[in-house]
């Protein structure tokens, strides 16, 4: 989608009107979607604030799972957090871990600590932020953090898409999983124009829907059994080198 630049009351209609009678079971917005990537921290809602709510009543009407990530003020920080919001109204969350310091994030937001794990429908859902595209440890799936579907919510700008393309494939390959990303397209307050290219990638990094620069809703389907079946007869995985890193929170 085209975000209006800081007008979270505009996004929110906008984000109604795409979703319209379309039916998925996991809804997928872009970073920031209420605001843009703005560094105006004075419009961090609060923990329920009307974005927020939105997205908890657009997962109870739809029976769906929202993702996405807001401007949020928790005490006196603000932080750029994905919520994962279920229709029973139980609400996960993840704070973006790594900042995008050139345009200084870092100076405006609180970086998280820990990733998150969801299950829904009996998929393992790991859902980052933009930046953290960048960065395979964080992104690494291992026993601990072990998922079906990888998800990126962008705000990724024209200027470094060809980063975009060449990441995104890479993260689904080495994980050997279904790998989502969800960029915003048009310009920002800033004068950064954005290029889309939504994608959904399967375990082997081919494509199997691209949004390229449009605006909309878009449906595509994803298959669990042909996942393990690839895993199983293509076990990578099980040389993968062990690490550790810091604590996944586990949900559902």
């Amino acid at each position: 989608m085209d975000l209006a630049w800081e007008s979270p009351a505009t996004n929110i209609a906008r984000v109604e009107a795409l979703l319209g009678a379309h039916r998925a079971d996991v809804w997928v917005l872009p970073e920031m979607w209420s605001t843009g990537f703005t560094m105006n921290t004075a419009l961090a809602e609060g923990e329920a604030g009307p974005a927020y709510r939105a997205m908890q009543r657009w997962a109870a009407e739809r029976q769906a799972l929202l993702i996405g990530s807001l401007q949020v003020r928790i005490g006196d920080k603000a932080r750029n957090r994905l919520y994962a919001v279920f229709p029973n109204g139980q609400v996960a969350s993840y704070d973006k871990r790594h900042l995008f310091r050139m345009a200084s994030e870092h100076a405006y937001y609180e970086a998280g600590t820990q990733r998150l794990l969801v299950e829904w429908q009996g998929w393992r859902i790991a859902p980052l932020i933009c930046y953290d595209l960048r960065f395979p440890v964080w992104s690494r799936r291992t026993p601990e953090y072990d998922y079906d579907l990888l998800i990126y919510v962008a705000n990724w700008p024209s200027a470094r898409h060809a980063h975009w393309t060449a990441l995104l494939p890479a993260r689904a390959i080495e994980n050997q999983a279904y790998t989502l990303g969800v960029n915003r397209i048009g310009t920002d307050g800033n004068r950064h124009t954005y290029a889309g290219g939504s994608v959904l990638l399967d375990p082997k990094g081919e494509v199997i829907l691209h949004a390229g620069s449009a605006e909309g809703a878009f449906v595509a389907t994803i298959d669990i059994e042909a996942l393990r079946t690839y895993r199983e007869r293509f076990p990578a995985w099980q040389d993968a080198d062990k690490f550790e890193i810091l604590p996944t929170t586990a949900w559902g």
